[in-house]
């Protein structure tokens, strides 16, 4: 390539990852995104696996262990908010952290700007690509082209819309719904635990992540809400119905759901591709292969947009390359996740008392192995 200018949508993750990575191999990265700032809030998510040697190489693991959250362990309730057991969560010593979401995504973007330009409150209208590059349309912005073209922009991705072709030929429902709303800081009394309350179909979590606690709703619904992300009064009311007769804090929770002007609700979906790429765009992270309910998808991104910019910088001037050996790397880590998310999910949410009671077995039994490590390894 003679120019190396790549348009990175999405400012999330991958996004503000994949821009730093470029600019370190010679790029001139460009990421836009549709909101207006950088997302605040968010659920806690865990910085693990592939993504911890990524951040080391980044520098930025000793400030995300700064920002950590205060959860140290997870106390499982019964239908009627009794205790039934605490499970350990880390420790300052173990190989992972758990951060806000928006927290990562304010580390990796302050990371990242000094060689990437960013663009907020803008998004893509039309990409046409040829042999030589790739004319895109913007919202906002004069139309420009760029060698390449990055779809990070998440599970409802607006890149891969465009180039692939409807969501609905790639995502797959699993037929729970998740939802979110920030609570006030007295609303725990642990700032140290998570708390989980499950019934059939239902889950119930207060998180307390690190200056925000988080009321968060995991549910089948009797009747599947239409698919309309705008409808806030809709997920309102989808909410409600689905937990009216939950015990324990669900009637507070909920009612803090219904008081927030913007809650998050979504149906809790797989992305699945049969490529990546097409010509000259490619897809990362939740936009190429999302999968619901592991806690992973932001490590997968990091380590997605590592894997990225270190292929094309293994085949200059061969895009098609550099996206095929990108997918093929990425791919042995989300094929994994896929093809168990069905199970986590019926082990997570059960459909039934009996399966609550295996659920709670199997967490009993974790308990069990993990309190017998730690001993183990005290005693090393």
């Amino acid at each position: 390539m003679t120019k190396r200018d790549v348009l990175i949508v999405g400012a999330g993750i991958a996004g503000p990852a994949l821009a730093y990575w470029l600019s370190q191999h010679g790029y001139r990265p460009t990421v836009v995104e549709h909101a207006r700032q950088l997302r605040s809030g968010g659920s806690a998510i865990v910085v693990k696996g592939p993504a911890i040697p990524v951040a080391e190489r980044m520098g930025i693991l000793p400030q995300l262990r700064g920002l950590a959250t205060r959860n140290r362990s997870l106390t499982l309730l019964d239908p009627g908010g009794r205790r039934i057991l605490q499970l350990p969560l880390t420790s300052d010593e173990a190989p992972t952290v758990e951060v806000t979401r928006a927290d990562l995504s304010e580390v990796l973007h302050q990371s990242a700007q000094p060689k990437a330009e960013f663009l907020f409150d803008d998004t893509v209208t039309a990409l046409d690509q040829d042999g030589g590059g790739v004319d895109v349309t913007f919202r906002r912005s004069a139309p420009r082209r760029f060698d390449l073209v990055v779809g990070a922009d998440g599970m409802h991705s607006t890149v891969r819309r465009l180039v692939f072709g409807p969501e609905r030929q790639f995502v797959s429902d699993l037929g729970l719904y998740g939802a979110t709303v920030p609570l006030e800081p007295d609303a725990i009394e642990d700032p140290n635990e998570m708390t989980m309350l499950t019934v059939p179909n239902r889950m119930l979590v207060v998180h307390p992540s690190r200056t925000t606690p988080l009321a968060i709703f995991t549910f089948r619904a009797a009747q599947l809400a239409p698919h309309d992300r705008k409808n806030i009064a809709l997920h309102k009311q989808t909410v409600a119905d689905a937990y009216a007769d939950v015990r324990w804090r669900a009637p507070e929770l909920v009612a803090a759901y219904l008081d927030h002007p913007a809650p998050f609700f979504d149906p809790l979906t797989t992305v699945r591709m049969p490529s990546w790429s097409r010509g000259r765009v490619v897809l990362l992270g939740d936009a190429a292969g999302a999968t619901a309910l592991l806690g992973d998808g932001s490590s997968i991104a990091m380590a997605g947009a590592y894997a990225l910019a270190d292929e094309l910088a293994a085949h200059p001037g061969d895009h098609a390359r550099a996206f095929a050996a990108y997918e093929s790397r990425l791919r042995r880590e989300v094929g994994p996740r896929q093809r168990r998310v069905g199970l986590i999910s019926r082990l997570m949410v059960p459909r039934t008392r009996p399966g609550l009671v295996v659920r709670n077995t199997v967490a009993r039994a974790v308990s069990r192995t993990s309190r017998i490590a730690a001993r183990e390894a005290a005693n090393r």
